[in-house]
């Protein structure tokens, strides 16, 4: 296995703060499974990482190669799409107040 993708596996898990027992539910594998992905151990199928790229919002591209695996506008991005039209309407609401109160402040 390329120590690098499972480094960047191991990084995008607890970026988003999934437990590894978390990641394997929804993965479908066991916990141990993803243990020994992250320590390199264990290879990664290509289904397998279909899903990893799914659960943390990151192309595979990105896992493979390294590109962006902590963007913040992307995770804030899957995050966001996620949440109810009431939940996203208080979002832009509360960005567009902090907005106005670091002009107002002259930040």
């Amino acid at each position: 296995m390329d120590t690098a993708l499972n480094e960047r596996l191991k990084k995008a898990r607890k970026y988003l703060n999934l437990s590894q027992e978390f990641v394997a539910q929804k993965i479908g594998i066991n916990r141990t499974a993803i243990t020994a992905i992250e320590l390199g151990q264990r290879n990664v199928s290509a289904e397998e990482l279909k899903k990893f790229s799914e659960l943390y919002g990151i192309s595979s591209d990105e896992l493979v190669y390294g590109n962006d695996v902590n963007s913040e506008a992307k995770i804030f991005a899957r995050l966001y799409s996620e949440l109810s039209d009431n939940d996203k309407l208080e979002i832009k609401n509360l960005m567009e107040f902090k907005k106005n109160l670091r002009k107002s402040n002259g930040v």
